[in-house]
């Protein structure tokens, strides 16, 4: 016997990070950054067909001050990668990103100097997305997944040494394209 048949019906028991991260994950504002032809089809999960203002999204913030979640679609080069990184430190805190499509994620087919070989090397990345180009469909799914992972999210000191973790682990992984035994 617990305080649950104590309580009358209908009151809800829970935390106040449940209580925060239902909210949080109710009210994401993504910052457009599209950079290739992921960019259309990130542009499309917005159009009336699919809608993502049923997820709390309503439209893509044109100010990285005012987002949350940052969708990296398409390439990203190397002279594109301070500005990246610079929209992604103006953004409020907390603050997620997802990788769309295959180049975002690796590289994609462009294995060469000019493509950063996966964009968790500049910012930390929540969710990887596959596909050239992923449909919005895709997309959607993705943010679903994301949603579960905000509401999970943990509140205060745990959250920022969290953040701080992931970031250290992406700006200390390898490149890709210098891994070896990948391609033989």
């Amino acid at each position: 016997m617990g305080i649950e048949e104590k309580l009358p019906a209908g009151f809800m028991l829970g935390t106040l990070e449940d209580v925060v991260g239902f909210c949080r994950s109710k009210s994401v504002w993504p910052a457009t950054f599209g950079l290739a032809c992921c960019a259309f089809e990130m542009l499309a999960t917005g159009a009336p067909d699919n809608d993502i203002a049923r997820f709390g999204m309503e439209y893509f913030q044109p100010s990285p001050r005012q987002a949350d979640l940052m969708i990296v679609a398409g390439r990203v080069s190397q002279k594109m990668a301070p500005a990246l990184r610079q929209i992604y430190d103006q953004m409020s805190e907390p603050k997620w990103v997802i990788a769309m499509g295959v180049c975002a994620s690796s590289g994609g087919m462009f294995n060469n100097y000019a493509i950063v070989q996966g964009v968790d090397h500049i910012v930390p990345v929540d969710i990887f997305l596959p596909g050239c180009p992923p449909r919005p469909e895709m997309l959607m799914n993705a943010i679903i997944a994301l949603h579960e992972q905000i509401q999970k999210t943990r509140l205060g000191v745990n959250r920022a040494e969290a953040v701080k973790a992931a970031e250290a682990a992406a700006l200390a992984a390898t490149p890709t394209h210098q891994m070896k035994g990948l391609l033989a």
